[in-house]
């Protein structure tokens, strides 16, 4: 077991879902155990509905949970900090976070169509499709699932 920490951010409709998707199934299918938590910012996320985030990465097998400000959804309802959530979660060896970019972790900013400087400051490497270096930052080809996903074993906290 790894027990390895990286976090994903980017505006909205920026790619971050599918690329968390894409990521947790090509670890699944090296035989790692994924962890996926998703922050939900506005406390409006719905479980168990079918093309929602929180479906959609529960539908990969990995384990999910969605912190919210007023609660954390996995089987508890209070708000949780990412080592309680841990402690949860005792049995993964990667763990991929959207969002929460106050959290101490790696974390590669994602962005489909345009780079949105405010998220450089607490980025590690973005994801897109451009093929600039920009920002002094390691760019990632947003369809190079591998690449991401070597990135992730080489930069990622172990927690």
């Amino acid at each position: 077991m790894r027990r390895l920490a990286v976090a994903f951010s980017g505006p909205s409709n920026s790619g971050k879902t599918t690329l968390i998707l894409k990521v947790a199934e090509n670890f699944i299918k090296s035989g790692l155990k994924v962890a996926i938590i998703k922050h939900d910012p506005a406390d409006k996320a719905q479980f168990d509905v079918e093309g929602k985030d929180s479906y959609k990465f529960s539908q990969t097998g990995a384990d999910v949970v969605v912190l919210s400000p007023t609660r954390t959804t996995y089987f508890s309802q209070r708000k949780s900090e990412l080592e309680d959530v841990i402690k949860i979660l005792p049995d993964f060896d990667v763990l991929l976070v959207e969002g929460l970019k106050n959290l101490p972790l790696p974390r590669i900013s994602v962005f489909k169509d345009s780079i949105d400087e405010s998220y450089l400051p607490f980025s590690d490497a973005i994801a897109t499709y451009e093929k600039v270096t920009p920002f002094g930052l390691e760019n990632i080809d947003l369809g190079d699932t591998d690449r991401v996903c070597e990135w992730i074993l080489n930069n990622a906290k172990v927690v």
